[in-house]
């Protein structure tokens, strides 16, 4: 690039007439320039758009198949005894329940300790020789019923308390000190015979300390003679319930039976039949209708919305010298006014929309009967009465969250009360429907990639050519101004030669 003198000789504003001269390549660079911006801008607002297309076409599919409304409720005559529910696999009627045995933990109350020689309280700092164990160490055994492990708890005159209810916690049950009431709780990690626990002395030194502890108790598991009068020990029980005439057991009160949860709560009395009811849960699938006619409504409103903005003629994108005449928020409206008009018009969106408005507007067979979705109440508000882009939005009447038509019949609870099958036979042709128009635009093309309802390729493609039409222009622009910078550096040049000549003839005949 040739160095540009400007018109120092010639007085003339050089930058100026060049860029007027070469205006022309200006013109078209900014041009490109503002093109690929607004394109860009474009594949945003399609990126976002297809985004919530997308959510709404894989979210049908628990819409178009029988498993998605599989739904199941259970209750139970006393829910003080007993807690239910039901899966998909449940099957509606009556049965007959009662709760023989609640699960029980492996439990220890130890006894109240006390300091040998003292009123003081015993605390988690006390040693077993403050509680009056004078021997030497010994080993406790712990065997954890539920892993069949045994843990030998090393025990000695100058342990504390909370040393040794660590020691059983880290064996694999769960021990406590209640400070309060001077006592050492022991219990199973969980509920079940099979989930219980033994202590064993294997010594009398490990004897003794158990019976300072608290801990002793008229049990072949401790073998031992001196017997601390409060311990008290409740052992382990599985729960057992009888349902429908079968017995069943659990260590953790839980069961699962032909898709029916139950919570064992308490035992029923000898006599005491519960009963278990399942039957479809018509709210459940009311709920799922209406959510899916909140996702749908909240996607073609905005795809509307998008069809019908405002006319952004006259607006294009802004160069930098444009932006610097102007404010941030100036900049910010401006663009906002381009970017909120990109989808104006636009004939793939319209394409989109026409076909998910038809498919939803279609009338579906059940068992020999027509029905639409004003069989059930549920309409759109029709072009006059419609807020401005919802005219296609769906409402059900009756809907206690919809102001526009609550106070009407609701049709579509009715209907799943009294036969929810061909309310969800109807509802699986629909959103089938649907789901088929969405599709045949989310095919892959030449123009457009799997799961894209717009031509992103052809865009992609679009951009790239916008991106050499830029470097071509702008190398022209640069070439065309090195010429021009050229020729009025000669020119400069010649200038600075004459005026010096003048200047020595000058001095000559001076």
């Amino acid at each position: 690039m040739p160095i540009r003198i400007t018109g120092l000789n010639s007085g003339l504003d050089t930058e100026s007439i060049i860029s007027a001269l070469v205006s022309s390549y200006s013109y078209k660079t900014d041009k490109y320039k503002k093109a690929q911006t607004k394109l860009s801008w474009k594949q945003d607002a399609w990126k976002s758009l297809n985004t919530k297309v997308y959510s709404l076409y894989t979210s049908l599919d628990s819409m178009r198949y029988s498993s998605g409304y599989n739904m199941r409720t259970a209750t139970v005559s006393n829910s003080s005894k007993a807690k239910v529910s039901a899966t998909s696999g449940a099957v509606n009627g009556v049965q007959t329940l009662q709760i023989k045995s609640v699960a029980k933990s492996d439990y220890i109350t130890g006894g109240v300790m006390k300091l040998d020689g003292s009123d003081d309280k015993v605390t988690r700092s006390s040693t077993l020789s403050q509680l009056g164990f004078t021997g030497g160490e010994g080993t406790i055994q712990v065997t954890n019923h539920e892993t069949g492990e045994t843990t030998d708890v090393k025990v000695s005159g100058d342990m504390k308390v909370s040393e040794f209810v660590s020691a059983l916690n880290d064996a694999g049950v769960k021990a406590n000190f209640d400070e309060k009431n001077q006592r050492i709780f022991v219990s199973a990690a969980n509920t079940g015979v099979s989930n219980g626990f033994d202590l064993k002395a294997t010594d009398d030194n490990a004897d003794n300390a158990l019976y300072a502890l608290g801990l002793s108790m008229e049990s072949t598991v401790y073998q031992s003679t001196k017997f601390n009068d409060e311990s008290h020990r409740a052992k382990a029980a599985d729960a057992e319930i009888i349902m429908n005439g079968a017995t069943y057991t659990s260590s953790n009160n839980e069961f699962s039976i032909n898709g029916v949860s139950i919570t064992a709560l308490a035992e029923t009395a000898d006599d005491e039949e519960l009963t278990v009811t399942v039957s479809t849960d018509v709210d459940g699938l009311y709920d799922k209708i209406k959510n899916f006619f909140t996702s749908y409504n909240a996607l073609i409103n905005e795809m509307n919305s998008l069809y019908n903005a405002d006319s952004a003629k006259g607006y294009e994108p802004l160069t930098d010298d444009e932006k610097d005449q102007m404010s941030d928020s100036e900049v910010e409206k401006w663009e906002e006014k381009i970017k909120a008009s990109l989808l104006r018009r636009d004939d793939t969106l319209e394409s989109l929309m026409s076909g998910m408005t038809t498919a939803m507007a279609k009338t579906y067979t059940v068992n020999g009967k027509s029905y639409s979705l004003a069989s059930f109440g549920i309409m759109t508000l029709g072009s006059l009465n419609a807020p401005k882009n919802e005219q296609y939005a769906y409402h059900i009447n009756g809907d206690e969250d919809d102001a526009n038509t609550s106070g009407k019949e609701d049709k579509l609870m009715a209907a799943l009360k009294e036969d929810p099958d061909s309310v969800v036979d109807f509802m699986k042709q629909l959103t089938s429907g649907l789901y088929e128009s969405i599709d045949k635009k989310m095919k892959s093309t030449t123009l457009s990639s799997t799961y894209t309802v717009y031509n992103d390729k052809e865009m992609a493609s679009e951009y790239s050519d916008y991106t050499d039409l830029i470097k071509k222009w702008e190398d022209k622009l640069t070439e065309q101004e090195d010429y021009y910078y050229k020729k009025f550096s000669a020119m400069e040049t010649a200038l600075a030669k004459l005026n010096s000549q003048t200047s020595s003839l000058s001095n000559l005949f001076g």
